[in-house]
């Protein structure tokens, strides 16, 4: 039995995490926020696979790991772990990769030595039927 060929394949965004966004005391921004990234991935993987945005369909056992906060910058990963005649499984990943350092200035930030993984989940987005069907032939 051949292994799908999509299975592994990885997309990841990078993106500044804006003031406006902070919602909470520290800076702190809503777990909604990561979510809507893992949505981006998840589209642009769709794309990749099957020619269509397809839909993001449920999520499952989100875990918030760390905190998010504005002037953040955040890597959103989405991998294919396994695909259906339409539906495709993902595993997401949000990392903190830069983070503000207002002790040394106002618009003072660093890149940090390791990333903070922030969240991860699982999720199943699915794809019309004649764009899984294109994504077999």
């Amino acid at each position: 039995m051949n292994a799908d060929p999509r299975i592994g394949l990885t997309v990841t965004h990078r993106r500044y995490v804006p003031y406006g966004h902070a919602h909470y005391g520290g800076d702190l921004v809503d777990g909604a926020y990561v979510l809507g990234l893992f949505g981006d991935v998840a589209t642009e993987m769709c794309i990749r696979t099957d020619g269509d945005e397809g839909l993001l369909a449920s999520y499952e056992d989100v875990q918030f790991k760390a905190p998010v906060r504005a002037g953040d910058v955040l890597e959103a990963t989405a991998v294919l772990t396994a695909a259906g005649r339409r539906s495709r499984r993902l595993e997401f990943t949000a990392r903190v990769v830069c983070r503000a350092d207002p002790g040394r200035g106002p618009s003072a930030a660093r890149v940090l030595p390791e990333p903070i993984v922030a969240v991860t989940a699982t999720g199943t987005v699915v794809v019309p039927p004649a764009a899984a069907a294109a994504a077999m032939s």
